[in-house]
């Protein structure tokens, strides 16, 4: 059985502003960033990562507070923080240009990086992203905001309540969650400071962006799955393009590989089977 909670073999580091942050790259041609979401890691984008790494470079960082990366010092786990990180990040990778992918908390932090950072993006995606109030939070989520839970959660974190939120998050025709997916996401939990830095990440007031969403500029996709609400960035982003996938659930990135690579390909002017010049 692997060990998550080590380095793999094509593992990088680089400290940002004394974080260390695990990353991986791997690819040719434009940057092509992917931001995985909250309780989650890089591998989270193992498979759209491999079908697009022959025509970008594809970058993959854990988040502060996720993966092999861990918490952050200083406990702020708002979103213009985690932008500020990423940009942070790629800056010291010597990454000026890049276009962005991100999914639930990474699809949040990466239009808040398009409104930051507009200059630097040269696409945005939006998969199943988060930002806007009304968007109702995960039985999961919710339960860290127990105050009678909060200490216990920070102790231990059930591996069969993991295995339930991670059903919960896909789709009904998803066969994706077995022992392995269950066992990678309690590792990686488990590891020194990651439950805590999930709850306090779950019990942080988040500035609402949401008003600002109609100013990204950057052009941009949205991948939504049908039966999921509360995302409007298909309305309030001047000239967004949206692709909705019929029975998909929260992680389409692990659920459907595939199409959600060719929607990417497509919209940043590639196609993982067509060799460009």
């Amino acid at each position: 059985m692997s060990t998550w909670s080590e380095p793999q073999s094509d593992s990088r580091f680089v400290v940002v502003d004394d974080l260390r942050i695990h990353y991986k790259r791997a690819g040719h041609g434009p940057a092509l960033v992917l931001l995985h979401g909250s309780a989650s890691s890089l591998q989270h984008f193992d498979d759209v990562a491999a079908l697009l790494s022959e025509r970008f470079e594809v970058i993959r960082p854990d988040l502060p507070g996720a993966g092999l990366t861990g918490p952050r010092a200083d406990r702020d786990y708002r979103i213009p923080t985690y932008a500020t990180a990423v940009a942070t990040f790629l800056q010291t990778l010597g990454v000026s240009r890049y276009a962005v992918a991100g999914n639930s908390l990474g699809g949040n932090i990466a239009w808040n990086l398009a409104l930051d950072h507009p200059k630097r993006l040269s696409g945005l995606v939006l998969v199943n992203a988060t930002g806007y109030p009304e968007k109702e939070m995960p039985a999961g989520m919710r339960l860290t905001r127990n105050p009678l839970l909060r200490p216990l959660l920070r102790r231990v974190m059930p591996r069969a309540a993991i295995a339930r939120s991670l059903r919960s998050s896909v789709g009904p025709r998803s066969t994706i969650v077995d022992d392995a997916m269950v066992e990678r996401a309690h590792q990686l939990m488990s590891r020194q400071g990651n439950r805590t830095a999930f709850i306090d990440f779950c019990n942080t007031e988040q500035p609402d962006r949401s008003a600002q969403i109609g100013r990204v500029a950057v052009p941009t996709l949205v991948l939504r799955s049908a039966g999921i609400g509360g995302q409007h960035f298909a309305r309030d982003i001047p000239g967004a393009q949206e692709h909705v996938h019929p029975h998909g659930g929260h992680l389409l990135p692990e659920e459907e590989p595939q199409w959600v690579a060719d929607a990417i390909a497509k919209f940043l002017g590639s196609s993982p089977d067509t060799p460009t010049n």
